[in-house]
């Protein structure tokens, strides 16, 4: 990762402030503005209970009516501060065990909320509002990973467009909250296939889960494209030009959102092992239609090569200079053969216009964005495509620029771009090469 391709915190808070309006900046520090905003836009959240504005209503609150568990939240609450998770009643009746295992009473909770209202946890300890909201269990997929409280997703969003992710796993030291700053473990996400990368923990990086032999990499996050478009989606409802969502998945009901943030952290960097600096200068100046047209871009822009770890199990793969690829077209079943010319001298992959109209890849929902390029017959725009194919039994995900390629005799060059983890071998005969052609042919 390289020192420029960093985000810091001046260059976070002119993102913040170009970017972000104060009325956006106001529905992100309170989490009830927050979730009004995303309920008008049918966008999911966990059920709030019950709000506390006043002394009056923390003492005429019915607490033994609430379900069996809940969350007690400070609407302006800082660094995950000032929250009690109850996970479940203790057999005597009146009190309930949180998931850190404290027992807590009715006056407990009726003590802790005057705090919050008195602003205990609030930015200059100004009065806040406290709120009761629905509890989110672990997702069955974390089970093993997380300690007692339940993992949560932050997405980074920038001009609709989702450009980092990262899991956050509660850890003992963290007292089961997601929070990294208390010691939870923060895992990278591939933006491409919602798989994850590297881990680190209090600032290092870590391969296992701590105390145990226990894969941090490889995990694949359930749900994973809409948790992507939720995040846009969240973007677009509070008119926040930069952002971090926070995301869960409801074992039952599938993602939900915590809340959002004006200023995300920085940590999520060192757990992707990349800088936010240089992806977001490469969507600062696209046309994102829609949160579809966002994910589509992400995938296609921000997908990368599992750990060291993953890459050694798979082994390098060897093709040759002319290879035979399959390419998805924009029908659900739709694969066609054909044989591709791999150029290092190129750097980003192209397709022939005829074979991208035929697969159905010029339709505006596949078009990610568009290029003026310069030519012997001036200057002309050419469209970039989302191009998914495989070679050497890899499926890989990219943009693609369509150019006029009738009179070659390749319709798709792979760039060098899309030839990490292979070994390109250029011993290949003439023979092999039109015995290639001749199966792909037959199968026309």
């Amino acid at each position: 990762m390289k020192i420029s391709s960093i985000l810091g915190l001046n260059a976070r808070a002119q993102l913040s402030y170009t970017y972000n309006t104060s009325t956006g900046r106001a529905i992100a520090n309170s989490k009830l503005k927050t979730k009004k905003k995303l309920a008008r836009a049918d966008i999911p959240i966990p059920k709030i209970y019950k709000r506390f504005t006043n002394h009056n209503a923390i003492f005429s609150f019915d607490w033994q009516g609430l379900p069996e568990a809940f969350a007690l939240k400070p609407s302006r609450g800082l660094g995950g501060e000032g929250i009690i998770v109850v996970k479940r009643r203790t057999k005597d009746s009146g009190a309930w065990l949180t998931t850190s295992r404290r027992r807590v009473t009715e006056d407990d909770m009726k003590l802790h909320t005057l705090d919050i209202l008195e602003g205990a946890y609030s930015l200059h300890n100004t009065p806040d509002t406290a709120f009761i909201e629905e509890y989110v269990g672990r997702h069955k997929a974390f089970r093993k990973l997380a300690f007692r409280g339940t993992p949560d997703i932050r997405v980074i969003v920038f001009n609709r467009v989702p450009i980092m992710a990262m899991l956050r796993l509660p850890t003992k030291d963290s007292g089961g909250r997601a929070n990294l700053h208390q010691g939870a473990i923060g895992v990278g996400i591939d933006i491409a296939s919602g798989i994850t990368t590297h881990a680190i923990w209090y600032g290092d990086t870590i391969k296992y889960k701590p105390n145990s032999k226990r894969k941090l990499h490889g995990i694949k996050i359930p749900n994973w494209s809409k948790v992507l478009e939720i995040a846009v989606r969240c973007q677009e409802a509070t008119k926040l030009g930069y952002l971090g969502v926070d995301i869960v998945l409801h074992p039952e009901k599938g993602p939900m959102v915590l809340e959002v943030n004006a200023q995300p952290g920085f940590q999520i960097q060192l757990a992707n092992m990349s800088g936010l600096r240089k992806r977001i200068d490469r969507v600062e100046d696209l046309e994102v239609r829609d949160a579809e047209h966002g994910v589509k871009i992400a995938k296609s822009l921000f997908t990368t090569y599992f750990s060291d770890k993953v890459r050694a199990e798979e082994g390098v793969k060897t093709v040759s200079v002319h290879q035979e690829i399959v390419i998805k077209g924009s029908e659900k079943k739709a694969r066609k053969r054909v044989m591709a010319k791999l150029d290092t001298g190129a750097w980003r992959t192209s397709i022939s216009e005829s074979l991208a109209r035929e697969l159905g890849l010029l339709e505006e929902g596949n078009i990610l964005w568009t290029k003026k390029v310069k030519s012997s017959l001036g200057i002309h725009e050419r469209p970039i495509i989302s191009l998914t194919y495989w070679m050497g039994g890899r499926k890989i995900i990219t943009p693609a620029s369509v150019a006029k390629r009738a009179a070659l005799k390749y319709p798709v060059i792979i760039g060098r771009k899309n030839l990490r983890g292979f070994l390109v071998d250029p011993l290949i005969t003439k023979e092999i090469m039109e015995k290639r052609k001749l199966k792909i042919q037959k199968s026309k």
